[in-house]
Order: C-alpha cells, then structure tokens, then sequence
C-alpha cells in the first residue's frame, strides 16, 4: 500500500494539558481510515493541526513524501488536504451553488485583479468553475438544490454541502470530522453510500466519527485515541479485540 499521510510523533499542548502524545500512524492511498476514541481523546485537535487550525508542538505530518506546512491552512488545502467540520460552517447566507464556487477559487489562476476586472481569463475560467460546482453538487446527491441558500438546507444537505464544498478544492485527503453527528438512520445509510463511492473514485478519507456501528462497517483500518494517545491501531477486526480498546471505548458501546 502507498502511503499518502504519515503523522510522525506529533504532539500538541494546551497550557498544562497535553491533547496529543507522539501520535503517528500512516494513512494509505485510496481508503478510508477511521479516528475513534472518547470524549476528549484527542480527535479533533489531530483534524485541527493537520489541517493547519493549530501550530504542532512536535513532530510533523508528511503528505506525498513533502512536510505539511504547520498552522498554514490555505496551503495545507493547497497541499491536498480538505476537512468539514463536526460544527457545520457553511456561508449561510450563499447557494449551495455559491458555497461550492467558493472553495473551487483556491485552484483558480485568474486572480483578484482578473476577477476584478472581469477579464477573458476570469469570465472563461469563472465559467468552468461553475461547471465543475455544478458536476459536484450532483455527486453529493443535492444538485437540484443549487439555487436555494445553505441555511435553507435540510441538516443532512447541509452535511453533504459541507463535503461538497471540500470536494471543490480537488482534494487527495477528504477530513471528515462528525459527519453523521445529528443524522437520522436514512440520512446516515446515505452518508455511508457517498463515503464508499468517494473511496470508489480516489479519495482517500479520514473520518471521525462517534458511530461505532459506521465506523466498524465502512473503515478500512482505524486508529483509537484516549487521553490523546494512540492505544491501537488496525482493521476494524483488530481494533475490536484490543482490551485496552475495549475498557477505553468499546466496552462501554457493547455494555449498552
């Protein structure tokens, strides 16, 4: 297997409390790799130094053989790495469409000058950019909502207008954080549908999730954080026979 994201021994300090202790692992091309663990394990503060939200305090995350620039988001996007968010942040106030155009503009070359003044490149490039927003709104399975504004959105379209958004940037790492959070049975089984055809095109996914039943089905291979440290590591298999998973996480889901 190729490896895409390799995380070598990062750690991150609040204050005096350390979220994350020497963690690495190795994401490989083309699957989906699942990050589980408690509350406060330590989940979302990896999601917020790979993308860039936070400076690392240690360590380093390669992606295709180069270090990601740390606490540097647009370049991390740049560098092909794309997240949602397990609160949604989508321009409320734009289309779907408008959301969608809006994260395409990082792999535009027109820059603010052309768009300005609305140049032969700009109009030309504005127009396949629609296009492309267009294509991704469809794959997500919302594309008859391109006009309506996010906030009018169903919960669950506003989650894949999140992905679709990310999808925009052209991503090789698609970073999930909570995708599910809120979504009834339907709207989960559907999310699952668009995670599997992702990994059936390319894309190699990274997801958080709080759905054992999801993340067991769907993963390739999962990591489990506690106390922002990894405890294990392997196919979901594995990873549901570890102990010290079991006592950590696990135990507590089957206990129900």
């Amino acid at each position: 297997m190729i490896t895409l994201l390799e995380s070598r021994a990062v750690n991150k300090r609040f204050g005096g409390l350390q979220a994350l202790t020497d963690v690495s692992l190795k994401i490989h091309r083309g699957e989906v790799y699942g990050l589980i663990g408690p509350n406060g394990a330590g989940k979302t503060t990896f999601f917020n130094v790979l993308t860039g939200a936070y400076p690392i305090d240690g360590g380093e995350f390669v992606m295709n053989g180069t270090e990601l620039p740390a606490g540097k988001p647009h370049r991390i996007v740049a560098h092909g790495v794309a997240r949602t968010f397990q609160n949604i942040r989508l321009f409320r106030d734009l289309t779907a469409l408008e959301n969608v155009m809006a994260g395409h503009h990082i792999r535009t070359r027109a820059g603010v000058w052309g768009i300005l003044t609305q140049s032969r490149t700009a109009r030309e490039e504005e127009k396949l950019v629609t296009e492309r927003a267009l294509e991704i709104l469809d794959y997500v399975g919302i594309g008859r909502h391109a006009d309506t504004v996010a906030r009018n959105l169903s919960y669950g379209d506003q989650r894949r207008l999140e992905i679709a958004r990310a999808l925009a940037t052209e991503p090789q790492l698609l970073a999930l954080d909570e995708p599910a959070a809120g979504m009834n049975a339907t709207e989960t089984a559907g999310l699952r549908a668009l995670i599997e055809t992702l990994r059936a095109d390319g894309i190699t996914v990274l997801l958080i999730e709080h759905d054992v039943k999801l993340i067991m089905g769907l993963c390739d291979r999962v990591a489990v954080l506690d106390f922002g440290k990894k405890i294990a590591e392997g196919t979901p298999a594995e990873v549901q026979r570890d102990p010290g998973v079991i006592r950590a996480y696990l135990g507590d889901h089957r206990a129900h």
